[in-house]
């Protein structure tokens, strides 16, 4: 079965590609990607586009020679560590860098595409002086400036139109801002082939989630029901959502968990999902992420 996706002897004998397990994990890929970063390949073999892009995956790690290695993790057979990171589509690419995930991509990417995510991964590809400008930028706006990072990123934007992160960042400034129509054409701005990156789908995310906030009602009738009726997960769900849109993370994160603890099968497992889109719009190597799915893991593997 484990042949339907390329793997060889090949792969195999180089020491740059593996087949991972739950219980291999921490040894395959977190304690590797201290030495180089790893992709895990997150795969099913009903998964006809896991089919085209393994390969591909497989290839162009080879070709790498050791600057980046591959595990590859069926998740058909091994459930439970894409549950935890909220895997829902395959295939999906994960980078652990030092320990933890760095990056990523969802869908069968063509060769050229793969190439240069893994360079990104193996080398610094933005000089100094624009990679620190993005820094101040992404720090004004998680300091609650989001002016202050839009000047930053316009900056960069009008000597490098194409610069994803710039456009991201730029999204971003819009949705806190409830700017969502300039969010859009911003995100428009993104070439076609560069619309499934990390940066790109976090915006994306922020954005639904801003227009899903405007639909739920104000903080204080929600906060009122929900100390009515602790079960009543509606409004609870409702309430995460307008807290998440207020900044209110951590309070947000506590009541989809609750919920979660409370009633997993609840909404066709809608809490779960909601804080998926929580951790896609965060990043994953946020503090809060990281955080919300170690305490999300300990219910449903508990």
């Amino acid at each position: 079965m484990l042949q339907d996706l390329g793997a060889t002897t090949t792969a195999a004998a180089d020491g740059y590609i593996k087949e991972t397990t739950t219980q291999a994990f921490i040894k395959d890929v977190i304690e590797e990607s201290r030495k180089q970063p790893v992709l895990v390949d997150f795969w099913a073999p009903w998964c006809g586009p896991c089919r085209q892009l393994t390969p591909i995956l497989e290839k162009v790690v080879r070709t790498a020679k050791g600057k980046v290695k591959l595990a590859k993790m069926n998740i058909d057979e091994h459930p439970a560590i894409p549950g935890q990171m909220g895997i829902q589509s395959i295939p999906a690419v994960i980078a652990f860098v030092n320990g933890q995930p760095a990056d990523g991509f969802l869908g069968a990417l063509p060769e050229n595409q793969v190439t240069a995510f893994i360079e990104r991964l193996t080398k610094d590809k933005l000089g100094g002086e624009d990679k620190d400008r993005l820094k101040h930028a992404d720090a004004a706006l998680a300091d609650g400036d989001p002016a202050g990072a839009a000047e930053i990123y316009a900056q960069i934007l009008a000597e490098d139109s194409a610069n994803v992160p710039a456009l991201a960042g730029l999204a971003r400034c819009y949705i806190e801002t409830g700017a969502t129509d300039q969010a859009k054409q911003t995100l428009a701005m993104v070439p076609e082939a560069k619309r499934n990156e990390p940066s790109v789908a976090a915006a994306r995310a922020a954005l639904e989630l801003s227009e899903q906030a405007a639909s739920v009602g104000p903080i204080g009738d929600l906060e009122r029901k929900v100390a009515a009726n602790a079960a009543d997960h509606q409004a609870r769900f409702d309430l995460a959502v307008a807290l998440n849109a207020k900044g209110q993370r951590q309070e947000a994160l506590d009541h989809l968990v609750e919920i979660v603890r409370r009633d997993r099968k609840w909404n066709d497992d809608g809490a779960r999902k909601q804080l998926v889109q929580f951790f896609e719009a965060w990043g994953p190597t946020d503090e809060l992420t990281v955080a919300g799915r170690k305490r999300l893991s300990s219910i449903l593997f508990a």
